[in-house]
């Protein structure tokens, strides 16, 4: 289990996070984070303030990478890339989670290492990470800034025009009772533009593989604005499915046979392909995966 408790004995009362900053040789803003998060005990019992003075036995909920020897194929002293696998969290989304590219993260970058920007669980490819702190609020200040470009492939339903763009406002949805989309396109919603390019189309199949530049970050930007021009993506369990189907996904009962039968494969084809930006020097980085051979996997 990545999360484990580390025990150990202070013996005179300091302030908890100075406690935190000495034992683990970790900066302030990580070990205020630890308290934040009720991570820390003193004699079995929470510590919840940062200054709180404290003195006994420790106890400090800790994450522990174990690394699936899954290293990333790019690295500096700075910054790592992954290739992230189709069905893997970037993060642990609670303390139980087996495993996530977080073990992967911490276990060849350091305890101070970080993934900078998420992706999520069903999508594949290009995952940044930092090295060290300095670097990672660099990174996701980047992403904030939109000085990072991103492009993705995905396998669609149809054939699509050569090129084409998406400008639809998105909101998150707040009612779940018809729909189980995360997000719908509503005019009171953010703006968000995405842009198109038809790379091939497989007429046995009646699929196409699009380039796709989102020119925003919204949730879900790429499944809905695909599914709001008739070409969900290949996979989707919520986009394109009706309600029943989209439910048993959320609910983990669907089966994978009724899921390829109802959506065309087992995963959400849709892949991070390459990331764009300058940091220390200029960086284009592909993702090393011959998406387009994913084809070969559709309807099995």
């Amino acid at each position: 289990m990545p999360f484990a408790f580390d025990s150990f004995i202070v013996e005179e009362e300091k302030p908890a996070f100075a406690i935190l900053m000495r034992h683990y040789n970790i900066p302030m803003r990580e070990a205020q984070k630890i308290i934040d998060k009720g991570r820390m005990l003193c004699n079995e019992i929470t510590v919840s303030q940062k200054n709180q003075r404290v003195a006994g036995v420790i106890k400090v909920l800790r994450f522990i990478p174990k690394s699936r020897n899954h290293p990333p194929f790019f690295s500096t002293q700075n910054i790592m890339v992954f290739e992230k696998p189709s069905g893997i969290l970037v993060h642990p989304n609670k303390v139980l989670t087996p495993y996530s590219m977080l073990d992967e993260v911490r276990h060849f970058g350091g305890e101070s290492a970080n993934s900078v920007h998420r992706i999520d669980m069903e999508t594949s490819g290009l995952l940044l990470a930092s090295k060290n702190s300095e670097t990672e609020m660099q990174l996701k200040t980047m992403f904030e800034q939109k000085k990072i470009q991103k492009s993705y492939l995905a396998w669609v339903r149809g054939n699509t025009a050569d090129s084409f763009s998406v400008d639809a406002p998105i909101k998150v949805r707040q009612d779940y009772t018809t729909s189980k989309h995360k997000v719908a396109i509503d005019s009171s919603g953010k703006s968000a533009q995405t842009e198109f390019t038809k790379l091939l189309y497989n007429p046995q199949k009646d699929v196409s593989l699009l380039s796709i530049k989102p020119l925003t970050g919204r949730t879900h930007q790429i499944r809905i604005h695909l599914f709001h021009m008739k070409h969900p993506i290949i996979g989707d369990p919520l986009y394109g499915t009706n309600f029943d189907i989209a439910e048993a996904y959320l609910e983990e009962r669907l089966k994978e046979v009724d899921r390829v039968k109802f959506t065309g494969a087992k995963r959400l084809m849709l892949h991070a392909q390459s990331l764009e930006f300058k940091l220390d020097c200029h960086y284009y980085i592909k993702s090393q995966v011959d998406f387009s051979k994913e084809i070969e996997s559709i309807y099995r």
